[in-house]
């Protein structure tokens, strides 16, 4: 799981041991709480949605850069949302986890020596079951994951460093 350090630390010492060092990382991993006031959001949920979206980001890249950096190239990309360009009522973990993600993924761009480069990647609005557990039926109004999936990886494969701290929208 990607919020556990040691287990990034484990799969980072088993793609060395493996010599397939990725050229792109895209951190992926997120999670939404139940739609409620932030007074009204349990503690533990808070604490889901924070390790899961920030902390899982900060470990990726704590043993992955390194590894990008000793190669003299890579590419990560951070998944964001407009809600963390932006804010909507009841989700404020969410909101405030995706803002960590953006200002994070800016100040890492500033640290990065030249052939790496980190962007944070909002994907829009897409039909999910994260989608659905906020906006309900409704959802099915948006974009599906695998119509959004062609154009995200063809942006995502034409990422260069010319893109580095960057905050994108597919």
């Amino acid at each position: 799981m990607k919020r556990s350090d040691s287990s990034v630390q484990d799969l980072a010492r088993s793609v060395v041991e493996k010599k397939s060092i990725p050229d792109i990382i895209v951190n992926n991993a997120g999670t939404i709480n139940r739609n409620n006031k932030i007074w009204d959001v349990p503690v533990e949920e808070f604490d889901t949605v924070i390790d899961t979206n920030v902390k899982g980001i900060a470990n990726m890249l704590r043993h992955f850069v390194p590894l990008m950096i000793e190669r003299k190239q890579g590419v990560i990309v951070n998944m964001s949302s407009g809600w963390g360009r932006s804010a909507a009522a009841q989700v404020a973990p969410y909101c405030a986890s995706k803002w960590a993600v953006e200002g994070l993924t800016r100040s890492v761009a500033k640290e990065l020596p030249v052939g790496v480069a980190i962007v944070s990647l909002s994907p829009g609005v897409i039909n999910t079951d994260m989608l659905q557990s906020c906006f309900g039926s409704s959802a099915s109004f948006y974009q599906t994951p695998e119509a959004w999936a062609p154009r995200a990886a063809t942006m995502i494969l034409n990422l260069s460093m010319a893109d580095n701290g960057a905050s994108l929208t597919v």
